[in-house]
């Protein structure tokens, strides 16, 4: 242990010494070396390890990015718009006639296929009209008769007649003073007689046969009208309202001077229209035969349209275009007022190079972050074509089978060193697209 010695005099300070042994001495240098050479062993080992890995600090100042290969794809755009399902035709059926309802075949529901009979009307004023026309026409035929057999006894009166007189004046020629001129004048009186005869008994004839040809055309008009009387369908469909019933009193629909009532309601249901209103936007893209997905929600299926007619023409109230879309029912699943989604596909191009949406930068111009074989990242500037809500056609500006960038890039630098990780994309189908 080391002493402690005093020194000093008189009216100074005191002073201590600490005197160390020579063993204690050599004990505290030996552990200040050891102390030193551990301070250096482990400086030389640090710059051994940095020397030995220089990759080590590169490889830790490296982003992990995620991206995606430049392929081809089929794009789509599409438009999503909401309506209600109409039949593609709807009529009040009315009687064509004033009569009494006879026999009424239908009832709600009931379906109809096109020129079945839905109901008979009683009309004697008809039938008795019909009745007159047969006699008329009977009429017409025994005057015909009677008006040929006339033609025929005049026309055998005028050749006797006409004979007689060639004879007579063929002898006062021939034999002069023979005949007398008197009688062979009376000849010729009598063959001219005969030849007008003839003349109006075809008349008679011509008049008769037209007289039959009006009777029979007033007795088609009153069949037709009679006709009238069995109701039938004008289209295949089905019943969704009945408003008479048997014996009920059909007003004719034609009479404007009564407000007439209908037999049925009628509806087709193997055919329905979807109108949707396009905005204005998209009308230049809207063309007849367009393939229309038709979603009906309720029933949770999807039906295949066209799209069938538009007006051509943008209202000036909704900007919309009035479009309307073919559905076929052909299992009469659909039902009026049904609420649907039709998707019109705008544009469809196959087989172009895509990229997903999220990759491009879009502003004044559009880039995508490329990294190139060196793992470094690139800023290319793209062009693109049709978008749809995930991916974005690629005109120029990358080659198919490069990668992009997907991940944020919100900390990314061109020539920055990166580390590429293939990520597979998760995208949702949104209102608006099919894919």
């Amino acid at each position: 242990m080391p002493t402690a010695i005093y020194r000093g005099g008189r009216g100074e300070g005191r002073r201590y010494e600490f005197v160390m042994s020579s063993k204690t001495r050599t004990l505290l240098l030996a552990g200040g070396i050891a102390a030193a050479a551990g301070v250096l062993a482990s400086c030389g080992g640090s710059g051994q390890v940095q020397a030995n890995n220089p990759g080590d600090a590169k490889a830790s100042a490296e982003v992990s990015v995620g991206v995606t290969k430049v392929g081809r794809k089929t794009l789509e755009r599409t438009l999503t718009l909401s309506s209600e399902l109409v039949p593609y035709q709807v009529i009040d059926v009315y009687a064509k006639e004033a009569g009494y309802v006879k026999d009424l075949n239908v009832d709600y529901g009931s379906r109809v296929q096109a020129g079945q009979v839905m109901a008979t009307l009683d009309i004697p004023e008809l039938q008795s009209q019909l009745q007159q026309d047969d006699a008329a026409i009977k009429t017409a035929e025994n005057q015909i008769t009677h008006a040929r057999n006339e033609l025929t006894r005049a026309e055998a009166q005028y050749k006797a007649l006409h004979l007689q007189y060639n004879r007579l004046d063929g002898v006062s020629k021939s034999k002069p003073g023979l005949v007398a001129q008197q009688e062979v004048d009376d000849a010729q009186g009598k063959d001219l007689a005969a030849e007008a005869q003839v003349d109006a008994s075809k008349s008679n004839l011509e008049v008769t046969q037209s007289q039959l040809e009006s009777a029979r055309a007033k007795k088609e008009h009153d069949q037709v009208l009679f006709d009238y009387t069995k109701i039938t369908a004008p289209f295949a469909g089905v019943i969704t309202q009945r408003y008479a019933n048997q014996g009920t009193l059909m007003q004719a629909g034609t009479n404007s001077s009564t407000q007439a009532m209908p037999l049925v309601r009628l509806s087709q249901d193997d055919l329905f229209r979807l109108v949707i209103p396009v905005p204005e936007s998209y009308v230049h893209y809207i063309q007849v035969g367009n393939p229309v997905s038709v979603l009906v929600p309720s029933l949770n299926r999807t039906f295949p349209g066209k799209v069938a007619r538009f007006s051509v023409d943008v209202q000036a109230d909704t900007r919309t275009m009035h479009t309307e879309v073919n559905v076929l029912n052909p299992d009469r699943i659909l039902l009026p007022g049904l609420y649907a989604e039709a998707t019109i596909t705008l544009e469809r191009k196959g087989n172009t190079l895509a990229v997903p949406i999220q990759a491009v930068n879009q502003g004044e111009q559009n880039t995508v972050y490329v990294v190139s074989s060196s793992n470094k990242i690139e800023v290319r500037p793209v062009t693109l074509g049709i978008q749809t809500a995930t991916d974005a056609e690629v005109l120029s500006g990358v080659k198919e089978g490069e990668s992009i960038v997907v991940s944020d890039r919100s900390g990314l630098k061109a020539g920055q060193d990166v580390q590429p990780k293939v990520i597979e994309l998760v995208q949702y189908q949104g209102q608006g697209e099919t894919k």
